[in-house]
């Protein structure tokens, strides 16, 4: 078993998966630096991730994987996987060809809560594609 000093500062690409055998994961263009998205990996999608080099999540309410921009066509093509100190967080260098939510902003993170407020929202972008004419080709 790695001991907490490989896992920190080893070179074996050890992945803590969490007790329901998952790791979050954040995606970031690569170029821009933008944050895209967050989401979660199991094993298989993570192995799927590195065979392919197209980011492949498992998406906990369909209980399955999904390749980013099965349906969309809104890929992320990964350059880069990195890992935090623990191992149990990964973060995505990805190049995108579009928008990367799936309500039509190029990142999930298209709003703020508002200065000195605790309910409020304001948004922070703009939408750079219709979800409607993507999704129901």
């Amino acid at each position: 078993m790695a001991t907490k000093q490989d896992i920190e500062e080893g070179l074996e690409f050890a992945p803590k998966f969490n007790e329901n055998g998952l790791i979050p994961v954040i995606a970031q263009d690569a170029e821009t630096g933008c944050v895209l998205m967050a989401a979660y990996m199991n094993r298989e999608a993570l192995d799927a991730t590195i065979r392919t080099g197209f980011a492949t999540y498992f998406s906990r309410t369909r209980k399955k994987l999904w390749k980013k921009g099965e349906q969309s066509g809104h890929t992320q093509k990964v350059g880069q996987i990195l890992v935090d100190c623990d191992q149990d967080y990964l973060l995505l260098k990805v190049s995108v060809n579009a928008g990367q939510c799936h309500v039509g902003y190029q990142s999930c993170f298209y709003r703020a809560v508002k200065k000195d407020s605790d309910k409020d929202l304001e948004f922070v972008a703009e939408k750079v594609y219709d979800p409607e004419k993507t999704y129901n080709k």
